[in-house]
Parts: C-alpha cells; structure tokens; sequence
C-alpha cells in the first residue's frame, strides 16, 4: 500500500513540476514579446521625434524665403490674394444643418433653399 501512495506521490508530483515549466515557459516567451513591442514602440516614437524635427526644419520661414529666391522664376510663385480666401459666413449652409420640413409645401420651400445655398459664390474657386 505504501508504495502505491509513493508512486502517486511521485506522479502527481512530477505533474506539477510539469504544468509549472510550462506556465513558466509561456510567461518567458511573453516577456520576450513585451520586451519585443517596447523595442518596436520606442523605435516609432524615436522616428516621430525625428520626422517633427525635420518637418521643422524644413519649415522654417527663412529657409522657404530663399527657396522662393532660388526658385521663383521657375515655379511663378505669387502671393495669395485676399479674394481667394473665404470667411466662414460666406460658405454655403450645409444640407444636413437645414430644419427638415413637416408638409409637402415646407419640402418644396426646403428644395429651393437648397438649390439656392448650392450656388452661392464664395471667391475663393475661379468659377
């Protein structure tokens, strides 16, 4: 009797010892993987540092002043004028910001409120 209880001792035992490496096991390979994205995560962000720097850089107000020196026979390069740019009252009312009509009349008064902010001249496209 005594040696059957060892041998299941030694059995149950060397299971444990078993399911433990594995569990062990397994933690290491993740630690590995973590360690592994750290790496890859610390690599991107070096490159995004370096990517800001250099859009900086290249930036610079001075250095494109004398880009547009060098370069302004070539490209025709003009400043913009202000008719180009658009204040925000001035562009069209969305479609989705206009109140949804309840009767067929409204609908027809919506239609043509839509056609209307459709060809509202902003200056800021040659048309």
């Amino acid at each position: 009797m005594l040696r059957t209880f060892d041998i299941v001792l030694i059995v149950v035992m060397t299971a444990a010892a078993t399911v433990t490496y594995t569990i062990k096991h397994r933690a290491e390979n993740k630690l590995e993987e973590v360690r592994k994205l750290d790496v890859a995560i610390k690599l991107e962000e070096d490159t995004i540092d370096l990517l800001r720097a250099d859009w900086a850089l290249l930036t610079q107000p001075n250095r494109l002043e004398r880009l547009v020196g060098a370069f302004g026979a070539d490209l025709q390069l003009v400043p913009t004028p202000s008719t180009q740019l658009a204040q925000p009252q001035e562009l069209p009312m969305l479609k989705a910001d206009l109140p949804v009509p309840e009767d067929k009349s409204a609908k027809d008064g919506i239609a043509a409120i839509i056609e209307k902010t459709d060809k509202i001249a902003t200056g800021s496209v040659a048309r």
